[in-house]
């Protein structure tokens, strides 16, 4: 007796026979996105404290490789405190004691971390305060850590934001010091406006070259 099967034959083949040309692969698939259920932060994007007089912001856009913004992405971004610290400060989390839900940061201190969604256009905002170099690192070139979060990415990716007016600093880092100069280009922000920066992430480089890929970090 014939085995049961849930897949037809095409038309004018013999069961069992070998297919006349290769199938095609299945598509990978991903699940979620789920960035929009408990993760974003209350505040998230709001690093600098309450009213702060040097407060900067960096803003952009998400796209994927067709150069479609990206609606559901998530950021998260660190930076050294403005005495370099790499320590942070308790408050980014902060969290109701009764009902455990996250209820943002407390307004006042400086933290170092901020976790932004992109909205329906695949913008996101940031206000924090000017980047400074880690301390201990005397070498590197005041930036923002930045990791991606976003569908169809199987792993986060992480990446930097430079800023233009540490030129002789930006110069000497070393991570853009290893780079081609088109590619330390799409790690370097751009000056938009009286203490605001533009910064687009491109996930892929779209296939007319219109986008350039941003340079992504492995850690090993």
């Amino acid at each position: 007796m014939p085995r049961a099967t849930t897949r037809p034959q095409p038309a004018g083949r013999e069961p069992g026979a070998a297919p006349a040309a290769p199938l095609a692969p299945t598509p990978s698939q991903t699940i979620g996105p789920f960035f929009g259920y408990a993760l974003p932060l209350p505040g998230g994007g709001q690093i600098a404290p309450a009213g702060h007089p040097d407060t900067v912001t960096v803003h952009g856009l998400v796209r994927d490789g067709t150069g479609a913004p990206v609606p559901d992405a998530l950021l998260e971004f660190w930076q050294a405190g403005p005495d370099g610290s790499l320590t942070g400060a308790p408050g980014s989390l902060r969290r109701d004691p009764v009902t455990g839900a996250a209820i943002g940061r407390n307004g006042v201190d400086f933290t170092g971390f901020g976790r932004v969604p992109t909205d329906a256009d695949g913008r996101y905002v940031l206000h924090t305060l000017p980047a400074t170099a880690p301390a201990g690192r005397p070498d590197a070139a005041p930036h923002l850590a930045v990791c991606v979060f976003a569908r169809g990415l199987l792993h986060h990716l992480a990446t930097r934001v430079y800023f233009p007016e540490h030129a002789t600093a930006n110069a000497a880092d070393p991570l853009l010091a290893r780079l081609p100069t088109e590619r330390a280009r799409t790690l370097l922000a751009r000056a938009d406006g009286p203490g605001r920066y533009r910064f687009d992430v491109q996930l892929q480089q779209t296939a007319d070259g219109t986008h350039e890929e941003t340079v992504f970090l492995a850690f090993r």
